[in-house]
């Protein structure tokens, strides 16, 4: 379908997403703390942000590896 978006995921990001999206989840139905990500945790999670918005057609930051 032209509309659909895939993303391949390495096991380690997915379980980062997952965990993320959980306690976000929780924060908001209870007022859970959220807890501070690792740095790899950031780095992983900030790579398919910059991925997702690729295939969504957002403009990139000047601070994209492409653009260098």
């Amino acid at each position: 379908m032209p509309d659909d978006i895939t993303l391949e995921l390495d096991r380690a990001t997915a379980e980062d997403l997952y965990a993320t999206l959980y306690e976000v989840g929780e924060h908001i139905a209870a007022g859970a703390p959220i807890t501070p990500p690792t740095a790899d945790k950031v780095e992983r999670l900030g790579s398919l942000l910059r991925d997702l918005g690729h295939r969504l057609g957002r403009r990139c930051s000047p601070y994209c590896d492409h653009l260098h």
